[in-house]
């Protein structure tokens, strides 16, 4: 029993260290993006808020009958409004010492007399305190899993106007009061709508798992929930990439786990050598890192070299001498990203074979030969696209026969150094131009942005800024409501006979 539980005690460490993946991706966002956030979160509050639909008031005091209906919110003032972090909770939205000016139909029955018009009311001292919990749903993907809020009006005023100004005054502790109540009970519901629903449509335009071309996907599904600090939001994303033509295959992370310290911009996104890594181990999946030269693609100075070289005499041994040239540059291992404080460069590792393609022949190899370079990359952020631009920086070929084709191929370093240069990193440059899309909604873009490296991942601290509104947007994804759904919830229309009052 006691060799068992020293066991446990051993494989505990590592049971705790594997079940902590570290992320791929990882977003940190401050209080100062909160504040940008805020901002914007606000409009939208205001929008919902005016849109509040009350019910009907009616009653009868004494021989007095009235009802009370057509209730619109024609005006808000929400000045003194907060959103913070807040540890265990998340998200904390708070409004105070706001105003709900409101107007409704009021229709009133006095014995004979029949009177209806309009009243002006508003609320004041409005307090509404909403606490929003974020999570990690079943797709990976955030979204704010609970709602809790409390609402209150301290005080209500209505304005009374007509003939029957004097019988409304009387009245109007009954009216204020039942719609004081009316309108307290529906600020809630309308947030919590808007939250659960509204909000969660926004957070599922963020990409999860998608597809980045027709070779390869990325997984940006978040590891665990949210870590919440007084000042930062942190989110861990597997950031993993994937061959389309094997979808389920993981790619084990050993990288340096990013660790952001800073707090002066926005927001800011970082990426370990993992994140890389497994976007060339699936194109090298994907069996597309090669590039095929052949006849009059293959640069003339080169094919010159090449025939005036030792080639030359390996030429006179092939029966088509004057056969077309064709140089294959084939990656023999998926490349690897090294990051440090210095830069950021790519180790490849590849075969160049040179064949003589006669017509309607098959292929004569005339060599094949390993090629090692070193890549210096540029990573920069563009709207939301992550981009890399590579430059070729070392490079060097040997014979995989002999030392003697090795030292033979020493002429031929520079050329096929330019040939790399002028001929192939265009092609490379060209399919990375497009970039991959980092996790934020639809709407909200990076500016100002800033690169920096550090020992096994960068970060990119920028702002944000809202190209779209969050209503634009919600409005584009806003879940279609039911016919039977929109019939239960729609007022009736208030009676405008004295008799049904």
């Amino acid at each position: 029993m006691a060799a068992g539980s020293c066991l446990l005690l051993l494989l505990l460490p590592s049971l705790v260290t594997a079940s902590h993946s570290p992320p791929g991706c990882k977003i940190r966002i401050t209080s100062k993006g909160l504040d940008l956030v805020k901002q914007e979160g606000l409009r939208f509050v205001e929008q919902e808020l005016q849109n509040i639909t009350v019910s009907d008031l009616h009653g009868n005091e004494g021989q007095f009958q009235y009802n009370i209906s057509q209730v619109k919110v024609t005006d808000l003032q929400l000045a003194f409004s907060d959103l913070n972090f807040q540890p265990q909770q998340h998200l904390v939205f708070n409004i105070n010492n706001a105003s709900i000016s409101l107007r409704f139909r009021r229709q009133l029955l006095y014995w004979f007399f029949y009177d209806i018009g309009s009243i002006n009311a508003s609320a004041d001292g409005v307090y509404i305190y909403t606490v929003l919990q974020l999570a990690k749903d079943e797709a990976g993907r955030l979204k704010i899993s609970n709602m809790t809020c409390n609402a209150s009006i301290a005080r209500m005023h209505a304005g009374f106007s007509g003939t029957l100004r004097k019988v409304y005054e009387f009245l109007s502790t009954f009216i204020v009061t039942g719609m004081r109540f009316l309108l307290s009970q529906q600020i809630c519901p309308s947030l919590e709508h808007a939250s659960l629903v509204l909000l969660n449509s926004l957070l599922d335009t963020v990409p999860v798992r998608n597809y980045v071309d027709e070779h390869i996907g990325i997984d940006y599904s978040l590891l665990r929930d949210p870590s919440v600090s007084t000042d930062t939001l942190d989110l861990d994303f597997k950031g993993m990439f994937f061959p389309r033509v094997r979808e389920d295959q993981e790619l084990e992370n050993h990288a340096v786990e990013p660790v952001i310290k800073e707090t002066e911009r926005m927001v800011y996104v970082a990426f370990s050598e993992y994140f890389f890594d497994s976007a060339m181990h699936s194109y090298f999946q994907a069996g597309v890192l090669t590039i095929e030269l052949q006849g009059e693609k293959v640069p003339k100075d080169l094919e010159v070299l090449l025939r005036a070289t030792f080639f030359g005499t390996i030429f006179m041994l092939s029966p088509s001498v004057d056969a077309p040239l064709q140089l294959v540059l084939q990656v023999s291992a998926p490349p690897r990203c090294t990051i440090k404080p210095s830069g950021t460069s790519v180790s490849v590792s590849a075969f160049l074979n040179i064949s003589l393609v006669p017509p309607d022949r098959p292929p004569v190899q005339l060599s094949s030969m390993a090629v090692e370079t070193k890549l210096s990359a540029k990573v920069f952020l563009q709207g939301k696209a992550l981009r890399v631009q590579l430059d070729l920086r070392r490079f060097r070929i040997y014979s995989k026969q002999s030392a003697l084709e090795s030292l033979a191929l020493f002429s031929l370093q520079a050329p096929l150094k330019t040939l790399l240069q002028l001929t192939i990193m265009p092609i490379i440059n060209e399919r990375t131009k497009k970039g991959v899309q980092i996790p934020l909604p639809e709407g909200m873009d990076f500016t100002r942005e800033v690169v920096t490296n550090h020992a096994g991942f960068l970060t990119v601290g920028a702002d944000l800024h809202f190209s779209k509104g969050l209503r634009e947007v919600i409005e584009k994804y806003r879940p279609v409501p039911t016919a039977t759904a929109y019939s239960s919830s729609r007022p009736a229309e208030p009676s405008l006979d004295p008799s049904s009052l």
